[in-house]
């Protein structure tokens, strides 16, 4: 896999929530590769654009992602 950006990574994991996280584990590395390569601390995500954006949906994703190595937060 091709390096790709922090921007672009966290746009493949969009895609892949509302394809029924199909290749989630991959696009997570894929972001934690990036995140380290930009100096990134954080991934922000939109909770418009999560298939469940409330508070409920924020947590478990957050708890995936922590267990993943990598750090969320919403906007």
């Amino acid at each position: 896999m091709s390096d790709i950006t922090y921007s672009e990574a966290i746009d493949a994991i969009y895609a892949s929530i509302q394809n029924d996280n199909e290749d989630l584990d991959v696009h997570i590395a894929a972001l934690k590769g990036a995140m380290a390569r930009e100096g990134v601390k954080e991934a922000t995500f939109e909770t418009s654009k999560l298939a469940q954006g409330n508070r409920q949906g924020r947590k478990l994703m957050q708890a995936y992602f922590r267990k993943k190595g990598v750090p969320v937060g919403f906007s």
